[in-house]
């Protein structure tokens, strides 16, 4: 795999697939309400850690063409009989954890994906492991073969290099991810934020606690206590497995609430909100209000505006009532 030079010239914009993904999204929850709003697994669960997931013909849209919007995705073509695959694959994976939410990786298995699939053979691609960069909504074919892993830092190097000069992302060195609308670091919230960023956990649930010292109903100091308890639980599961578990057991509430975290740090809001409703439906007892109190504070991560937010209070309603 040579190096070169990456421009977004000829991208495909990806509003058809946006459009056929939300269609689909509409389907299954019309399907959902006849039911009883719970989910299985979720099909996006992280693959190895919050800046992998695994997506599917589902869930597509929201975790690569919307969250393409505020951070490039690289979307990882495989499959299982695919030896190149599994070379390319943990090589990806380890330089997204390295980039720590500079860019996300999202792989799709082509197997049990036809739609996404067939998608990728329309846009002239016939063999795998292939890799597109996503950013902004457009795709950008990127990769095609495995490579080394020096050869494919330098060719995420260009990449990002191209994208920076381009004014598509913004300038930010490697391992930290980009800013966002969050308050700047001079800001009431910025040593938080800046500590979140570092992945200094004690340092962020210190520099929040100080702006609920001054400010108990402080919201936004609340939401970032609640994110930093949430990542303190997920550093100490090993997601694969947390997956796992919890599909081998559906009635055991501490794997369904370490799956749902796991799902929740991977940008699967729904899917987790999910997944505690339905344990609250199948649990009695102590374990259903241990579920129930793991599913509210999970709402308190998200901002009370967030439409999630309003459904899944209303599931969780509904699955006690």
């Amino acid at each position: 795999m040579p190096s070169r030079d990456f421009s977004l010239y000829g991208a495909v914009d990806l509003g058809a697939v946006q459009a056929a993904s939300k269609q689909r999204q509409e389907r299954q929850a019309r399907a959902a309400q006849a039911g009883d709003g719970a989910a299985g697994p979720a099909a996006g669960a992280a693959a190895d850690g919050p800046y992998v997931v695994d997506v599917t013909d589902q869930t597509f849209n929201a975790e690569v063409v919307e969250r393409s919007q505020t951070v490039p995705v690289l979307v990882d073509f495989w499959a299982e009989w695919c030896g190149p695959c599994k070379q390319l694959g943990p090589i990806l994976e380890k330089l997204a954890g390295e980039a720590a939410g500079r860019w996300v990786l999202a792989k799709v298995d082509i197997d049990a994906n036809p739609q996404l699939a067939a998608y990728m053979q329309q846009m002239g691609v016939r063999g795998i492991p292939f890799v597109a960069a996503v950013v902004q909504g457009q795709l950008l074919p990127f990769l095609n073969g495995a490579a080394p892993e020096a050869q494919v830092r330098q060719a995420i190097d260009q990449l990002f290099e191209a994208l920076v000069k381009e004014g598509l992302i913004p300038d930010v060195p490697a391992g930290q991810a980009p800013a966002s609308d969050a308050p700047s670091a001079d800001s009431l919230y910025g040593p938080a934020e800046d500590a979140l960023r570092a992945g200094d956990l004690d340092g962020a649930r210190a520099a929040f606690n100080n702006i609920l010292a001054a400010n108990p109903q402080d919201a936004e100091a609340k939401r970032g206590i609640a994110l930093v308890d949430l990542s303190a639980r997920v550093q100490a599961l090993d997601p694969r497995q947390a997956l796992q578990d919890a599909e081998a057991k559906p009635g055991d509430a501490k794997a369904q609430t370490d799956a749902a975290d796991v799902e929740m740090v991977s940008g699967q809001v729904d899917a987790a909100f999910a997944r505690l409703v339905s344990a609250v439906r199948r649990t009695t007892g102590d374990d259903r209000d241990a579920v129930r109190k793991h599913l509210l504070a999970l709402f308190e991560v998200l901002p009370p505006d967030d439409p999630r937010l309003a459904k899944g209070r209303r599931s969780l309603q509904s699955a006690l009532f």
